[in-house]
């Protein structure tokens, strides 16, 4: 599957995803802020796009971005288990 593809369907061809939106759809056991607040903190490995300089400014994640991240999740688990069924 080509997962910018896929995200570009999803979200109507945003090039920018708003946080709130990725907190909902990805990582829906965390709040926009607290997913803010991971991202900032190198916690989460996501580049998080700042619309103006201002602490209250729009944020969110380009597209490919996320689609890459999401990849590298998916490449993480596939390996996980490979190691767990010894296959591969």
């Amino acid at each position: 599957m080509n997962t910018p593809f896929l995200l570009i369907a999803m979200y109507d061809a945003r090039a920018v995803i708003p946080i709130e939106w990725v907190a909902r759809d990805f990582f829906s056991h965390l709040t926009a802020e607290k997913l803010v607040r991971k991202i900032s903190a190198g916690d989460i490995a996501l580049p998080l796009v700042r619309i103006e300089d201002s602490a209250r400014c729009a944020k969110g994640v380009a597209l490919l971005d996320l689609a890459a991240y999401i990849d590298r999740r998916v490449e993480a688990a596939r390996k996980e288990c490979q190691q767990l069924t010894g296959q591969g």
